[in-house]
């Protein structure tokens, strides 16, 4: 008896794995097959690069979906950038491309096409100086002008 419980969870544990591998797979492809677009109407920083405002492609670089490439549509600018997978949090499910902004730069942290599942981009070592040196400021400089903002803008396609 107590085999057959424990042969049942395991196939319900696979089962419930499999089910959340095909979800995630199935955003990256999504991701992967046409890409996304938006325009962008700031210069923003993904990793050490800094990239000029205009219409932007995003697609996965790699077989995994977690290698991202972000590219100027007209050719001036791309890079490269490794991320994670995240799930949305509420039913908002909007495709956009979410920064944060301190003071008047801009780092592209996440992806979302739309689907349940998104990309985010991993925290380069300029922005966490920026979020260190914000906090320890914080109580000097009350000005919402150089604070941490989350700014999105909507995707195109």
């Amino acid at each position: 008896m107590s085999k057959q419980i424990v042969k049942t969870l395991t196939m319900l544990t696979l089962v419930v794995g499999l089910a959340l591998a095909a979800a995630v797979v199935s955003a990256n492809a999504q991701l992967a097959s046409h890409g996304v677009i938006a325009d962008i109407p700031f210069d923003f920083i993904v990793g050490d690069e800094t990239l000029p405002s205009g219409k932007y492609t995003v697609r996965t670089a790699t077989a995994d979906g977690q290698g991202l490439r972000i590219s100027n549509l007209a050719g001036k600018a791309s890079v490269m950038r490794l991320s994670n997978s995240i799930a949305e949090k509420n039913e908002k499910r909007n495709a956009r491309m979410v920064f944060h902004r301190y003071g008047q730069q801009y780092f592209l942290a996440e992806i979302w096409s739309g689907e349940a599942y998104g990309s985010q981009l991993r925290q380069s070592k300029r922005e966490r100086n920026l979020r260190q040196e914000l906090a320890a400021n914080a109580s000097k400089n009350d000005s919402a002008e150089e604070g941490y903002q989350i700014v999105e803008v909507a995707l195109v396609r």
